[in-house]
């Protein structure tokens, strides 16, 4: 493993631990030229998922893609990387015990915005603007109307 600061491939491993989603391997590493430390995962190698666009074509299945579009999301606000980090090791695992080969990347998106909308309503709100690429600002308000009398219902104690 190259050391990410040095360059160097000269390293030990002075960790080695199953990861949180139990489907990969943390291990800290700690590089013998420069004396810094990192954190590396090893996962086993599967048939790889495909992705069936919007366009119909197809793309290979990029974990880095999820993660991407929810760090815009969430874009200033206080959702840790640990939190997507969890959230993208559920989705990703989600759709290998779901689908052998292919998945829709409308299907994808849909399981961003459950997840998202459990941990951040503004993040949410962002994602889905653009997943669902509001063409106005009605459609907005349409997306925004249910977590609003979520939170109207929720103040007054569940009555109405």
């Amino acid at each position: 493993m190259r050391c990410p600061y040095c360059n160097t491939d000269n390293d030990r491993v002075i960790d080695s631990r199953s990861a949180a989603d139990g489907f990969s391997i943390r291990r800290r590493r700690e590089c013998l030229a420069c004396a810094r430390r990192f954190t590396t995962y090893e996962r086993m190698e599967e048939t790889p998922l495909r992705v069936v666009k919007k366009d119909g074509s197809r793309v290979p299945f990029d974990r880095g893609q999820i993660l991407k579009g929810m760090l815009k999301a969430c874009e200033k606000r206080p959702v840790s990387m640990e939190d997507l980090e969890k959230i993208t090791a559920t989705i990703e695992r989600k759709l290998t015990e779901m689908f052998d080969r292919e998945v829709g990347s409308k299907y994808i998106g849909s399981l961003v915005m459950e997840e998202l909308k459990k941990l951040d309503q503004v993040a949410y709100v962002r994602f889905a603007s653009v997943y669902r690429e509001f063409k106005d600002v009605e459609q907005f308000v349409q997306e925004l109307r249910p977590l609003l009398e979520n939170q109207v219902s929720s103040r007054s104690g569940g009555t109405a």
